[in-house]
């Protein structure tokens, strides 16, 4: 039978073994709201050279707003147009993968532009 000692030190052991597989996984996610016509990403341009694939996912999650994913430059971004469209939305509730060579985005920021509505909407992207 096994002690308490026993028991927590296997306890113990599972939490650090899943908390490091968590950490491999490089996940990253930014929740914001876009209350005007246009969100940045990324504070610089991003910088990958190597062919290495990319997953990102998107999704609104306020009703009545439509929102894209892009890269582009800073001038692109500064008048709000999408020259490379990630991704798009849905209605709320649907989250859309996007699957990318990671070396095509070099150079360029990404950035979140809304499509159809008005008002606070709010988002969440994830890039892993």
């Amino acid at each position: 039978m096994l002690n308490r000692k026993s028991l927590a030190t296997i306890f113990c052991a599972g939490a650090l073994m899943l908390g490091a597989a968590r950490s491999a996984l490089a996940l990253t996610v930014i929740t914001g709201t876009l209350s005007s016509n246009k969100y940045l990403l990324s504070g610089s341009p991003v910088s990958v050279t190597a062919n290495a694939v990319l997953k990102m996912t998107f999704e609104v999650s306020t009703p009545g707003n439509n929102m894209e994913l892009c890269a582009g430059t800073a001038s692109d971004f500064e008048a709000g147009t999408c020259t490379t469209r990630l991704n798009d939305s849905g209605g709320p509730g649907f989250t859309f993968l996007t699957i990318v060579d990671a070396a095509s985005l070099n150079g360029k920021f990404l950035y979140v532009i809304r499509a159809v509505g008005s008002g606070p909407a709010s988002f969440v992207f994830t890039i892993e």
